[in-house]
């Protein structure tokens, strides 16, 4: 039997889940169309019937995973630039927070912006926007990511700290997120959900705007490189790392197994699990989202010398503990530079008090001793 401590924190992170009720179930697509701009295609296929979408989709994540290097490749953007303009909150609830935007209200705030490598339907995902938290001192930064349907003020406050330990940080804002967000939306719902291929396009949108972000901090002269990624900023913070040798310093908040797994087992992703399980079980969903899974890629994440954190929450019903364990257990098998902190609380309660100061702590002693070595 569960403790009265573990059923305590589940009923907990069942009310913070709740709050959100403007979650929308989507049906099932399977997204062929976003193929199009890909690496690693063979040619074109015919994908009329559901058969072979998911025979296209299986194939494709097979040879990107297999070809990796070429599926995250991009250009160099040419158009990065700092802008100064108000700060605004872009929340994803229902009703939004006065309390949140009066606190932002005749604030202004420096952004780096440049065109996105991948090109979306949506004018607004296709320019990349990141606040810009710069230290006082010191060769060190950061890009960070916030959790999936994060608003424009999360982290901001990690962010301040880390400049304190003289860490500069851009604070990414992650593919269809607050300023990002198309007008036909409420919440960041493109980045993940029953549309498969529309899914891994904002994974790989993702990474890649991370990396450019990273060629942007080495040409501001930066030579210490790190990330630190939330939940969903987790995920696509690790793809990167596996990718990109100039991360020396990564700090995953929350971390899992297969893409598709926390989508089908997640209680804030149940909505998507409804559009999704009349047409597929885990095993294939599985297959088709192989390709932004981290567990494709602890060889490829293996190549390159970093430090790293994990943070986990015990009473996590978004990533299961059990996921977060087999990653811990990957980077005991690769012999990787790890250390791995497990809190007493959930995904959502990680937010709340006093586990964010416990969170902040460890992210924050963590990248502040890593630097300086």
């Amino acid at each position: 039997m569960p403790s009265l401590y573990a059923r305590w924190m589940h009923n907990w992170e069942t009310r913070l889940t709740q709050v959100d009720n403007n979650r929308v179930v989507r049906p099932m697509e399977w997204g062929i169309e976003w193929t199009r701009g890909w690496p690693c295609r063979n040619g074109s296929m015919s994908t009329q019937t559901p058969e072979e979408c998911e025979a296209y989709l299986r194939t494709y994540n097979s040879r990107a995973v297999a070809s990796s290097d070429e599926f995250f490749s991009y250009n160099v953007p040419s158009d990065f630039r700092l802008e100064t303009r108000d700060v605004e909150v872009f929340s994803t609830r229902h009703i939004p927070d006065p309390q949140l935007e009066q606190k932002v209200r005749g604030t202004r705030a420096q952004f780096l912006r440049f065109t996105s490598p991948v090109r979306t339907p949506y004018p607004e995902n296709n320019l990349v926007n990141a606040r810009w938290f710069p230290a006082s001192k010191g060769k060190s930064a950061v890009v960070m990511m916030p959790q999936w349907n994060s608003d424009a003020l999360s982290h901001n406050s990690l962010c301040r700290i880390l400049n304190r330990l003289g860490i500069s940080v851009l604070r990414l804002s992650m593919p269809y997120h607050d300023i990002r967000r198309p007008a036909e939306i409420t919440r960041a719902d493109y980045a993940v959900s029953a549309n498969i291929g529309r899914t891994i396009d904002a994974a790989r949108q993702g990474v890649l705007d991370l990396r450019c972000c990273l060629d942007w901090l080495q040409q501001q002269g930066y030579e210490k490189l790190g990330l630190v990624g939330t939940s969903l900023g987790s995920c696509y913070g690790f793809l990167a790392a596996a990718h990109d040798a100039r991360i020396e310093v990564a700090a995953f908040n929350h971390a899992s197994t297969y893409f598709a797994d926390v989508v089908w087992h997640g209680q804030s992703t149940r909505h998507i699990r409804q559009g999704v399980e009349p047409h597929l079980d885990l095993d294939r969903l599985r297959s088709v989202f192989t390709c932004v899974s981290p567990m494709s890629y602890f060889e490829q994440f293996a190549r390159f010398t970093r430090k790293s954190l994990i943070i986990y929450a015990k009473y996590d019903l978004t990533f299961l503990p059990e996921f977060s364990r087999q990653v811990v257990e990957q980077f005991e098998a690769h012999k990787l530079d790890y250390k791995a902190v497990a809190l007493p609380c959930g995904h959502y309660s990680i937010g709340e008090t006093p586990y964010k100061y416990m969170d902040g702590w460890h992210l924050a002693s963590f990248l502040g001793r890593a630097f300086k070595k």
